[in-house]
């Protein structure tokens, strides 16, 4: 009886715990609990949605996230003249995804471009093919250059210290100190110092001699090389013999007169030591020539200009680079020029002088800037830490990629804060308890820039007086069209060689100047000819060389041939697609058809065209026309 009873309690007591923790876990299920584990929704923001264009703008189609589903957007650039960084660890993105549509987009707007292509010829394959598709949308079709000096054959030259291009004794030393500060990045801290400073102006007399004498005859940076490794007394005596020189030099005189033999010995060659990993044979060929000027955005001559680099020799190949850059900027970096894009992707392989001075003054010479880099600690590293902060501040359109540390941090602060909702809640077996508040916390933490996926980017754009931007920041996927991109690419030409230079018995052989096209109509005058040419395919003639998915443009002809009236002809087509933006051009021609009437065999010559282009068509990769 006794075991009955407490049975019977045992069961009520456990009975009313199960009762208990029913009601504690209905409330606890009836709760969306961890219903935004992430954050996303307090982190996401209504984004532009409108397509901003300009003669000048950038447009990066982007799908961001707000309010629970995705929306489609622009991030609008339309003024890249303020100058655009785009920032991201390797494999980000940022060069596939932003910087290839930056060289795109402003070829497609006639702009005049240089590129430092730090992997030759990754960019300037992109440059040369797309370039060469869109000449019709500039004014004065630009030529294409290139500086490669792993391949001389594919190279054009160029004397980045042309004596035309100096005016006075500053613009030495400005090539002076590109020179040695890319030939040793330490200097670059120690600006200022006597040992730095040394070599520089040693350097910087010599150019300048070389300026003046005969009248710039041999003032090219091989030259200066040769005669830097001269016997410094017989040196001395040269340079100095030039009043304009005399006291530049003044200190090296003194301590030769001195007898500070040694001092002076090891300021020369704290010079001579690095400038001789410049001798090649490759390096003085194309610095000694002026197959063109660095003056790329002349109206008169524009120009398109692509530099490349080698990442096993960058450290000789910076030098000479930089000073290409150096001139470049001294040169496009006026008033009265056409609108110009210089593009620099990797930008910490490259000492790039003055560069803070052309963000701050470009955008008033239409002049639009593009640094690519990894992470802000290399800009710190190759530019000190006062010159790299300026950098950062003055940059006004910023995209960036998965990034870490200090750098995450920095643009996490450029973004702000915003105020977000915070729910927290508390259950108990007796009663549920929900508190809300909200509080500032950062509109994109450093954590969600440390962990983008590839192709994910944020940032922010300026905007234009008459152009207002409301949502400037952006959190969103750039998209790409990667089918169209890989088409493009496979349809990709490689760049010429330009020069060949002898045969088995010493001769030169040829010269080609890759200049890839010349003006000969107006573009008015060929969208008219296009337009009767997309009329004869679609209602004449040529109705039967229609591809379906495709728009054509073409014409039918018909020859009689010698002697008259014997009923032999030669029929032929002519024609292109797509129609917006010809891609191949294909000639079909039928000598004395096997028709009873030759005259009248323009549906047969177009029906064969139109099965040729049928069968080449996808094999080739040629766009289809938009689904209507």
């Amino acid at each position: 009886m006794l075991l009955c009873s407490l049975y019977a309690i045992i069961l009520a007591i456990g009975y009313v715990f199960l009762l208990t923790g029913g009601i504690w876990l209905g409330r606890m299920m009836s709760e969306r609990m961890m219903d935004d584990p992430f954050n996303d929704e307090n982190e996401s923001f209504m984004q532009e949605t409108r397509l901003i264009k300009n003669e000048y703008s950038v447009n990066l189609p982007t799908r961001f996230y707000y309010n629970k589903q995705w929306h489609n957007g622009f991030a609008n650039v339309v003024n890249p003249a303020r100058a655009v960084a785009v920032i991201g660890s390797p494999g980000s993105g940022k060069s596939y995804c932003v910087i290839n549509q930056f060289i795109k987009q402003q070829i497609e707007k006639g702009f005049a471009m240089y590129v430092y292509d730090f992997k030759f010829d990754d960019l300037s394959i992109i440059v040369y093919n797309h370039l060469r598709k869109h000449l019709h949308c500039y004014k004065t079709p630009p030529k294409f250059y290139v500086i490669n000096f792993d391949n001389p054959r594919k190279s054009h030259r160029c004397n980045p210290i042309n004596p035309a291009f100096m005016t006075d004794i500053s613009d030495a030393y400005e090539s002076a100190y590109t020179i040695m500060l890319n030939l040793n990045k330490t200097w670059i801290t120690k600006q200022g110092d006597f040992f730095v400073e040394s070599p520089i102006i040693l350097l910087a007399a010599i150019i300048w001699y070389l300026k003046i004498y005969k009248d710039g005859k041999f003032c090219t940076f091989p030259h200066a090389i040769e005669l830097l490794n001269k016997r410094y007394a017989d040196l001395f005596v040269i340079l100095t013999s030039y009043p304009a020189l005399e006291n530049y030099l003044s200190p090296f005189m003194d301590a030769w007169r001195g007898g500070a033999q040694d001092q002076l010995q090891g300021q020369i060659a704290s010079a001579k030591i690095p400038l001789s990993r410049m001798i090649s044979p490759q390096l003085y060929w194309i610095m000694s020539g002026d197959d063109f000027t660095l003056d790329i955005n002349n109206p008169q001559e524009p120009k398109v200009l692509c530099i490349g680099n080698n990442p096993d020799r960058q450290n000789i190949y910076s030098a000479a680079l930089g000073l290409y850059n150096s001139r470049i900027v001294r040169l496009i970096n006026k008033k009265g020029k056409l609108k110009s894009s210089i593009i620099i992707d990797e930008l910490p392989t490259i000492y790039f002088r003055g560069l803070d001075n052309l963000i701050a003054t470009a955008r008033s010479n239409k002049v639009a800037v593009c640094l690519g880099l990894q992470d802000f600690s290399q800009l710190t590293r190759d530019y000190g830490d006062k010159e790299s902060k300026v950098i950062q501040n003055t940059v006004g359109n910023i995209f960036c990629g998965q990034v870490v540390g200090e750098t995450a941090k920095t643009i996490s602060e450029r973004f702000g804060k915003i105020l977000q909702r915070r729910e927290s809640m508390s259950i108990s077996p007796e009663q549920k308890s929900t508190s809300i508040n909200t509080q500032l916390d950062s509109l994109i933490p450093p954590s969600k820039i440390s962990n983008l996926s590839q192709g994910m980017f944020v940032g922010s754009v300026c905007d234009n007086f008459d152009e207002k931007i409301d949502q400037k920041i952006f959190h969103a996927q750039i998209v790409v069209d990667n089918d169209a991109v890989a088409r493009e690419t496979a349809a990709y030409v490689p760049i010429p060689d330009i020069t060949i230079f002898q045969d088995e018995n010493g001769n030169v052989i040829q010269t080609i100047d890759p200049v890839l096209e010349k003006k000969t109509i107006s573009k008015e005058t060929s969208d008219k000819l296009k337009s009767y040419m997309y009329s004869v395919v679609q209602n004449g003639s040529g109705r039967y060389a229609q591809v379906e998915g495709y728009d054509i443009g073409g014409k039918t002809g018909t020859a009689e041939k010698l002697p008259r009236g014997e009923n032999k002809n030669v029929v032929s087509f002519i024609g292109y697609a797509p129609q917006e933006n010809p891609e191949i051009m294909i000639y079909v021609v039928i000598d004395e058809p096997n028709a009873p009437d030759q005259s009248a065999t323009s549906s047969l010559i177009s029906q064969l065209a139109s099965d040729i282009m049928a069968e080449a068509f996808p094999y080739l990769n040629i766009t289809k026309a938009p689904a209507e």
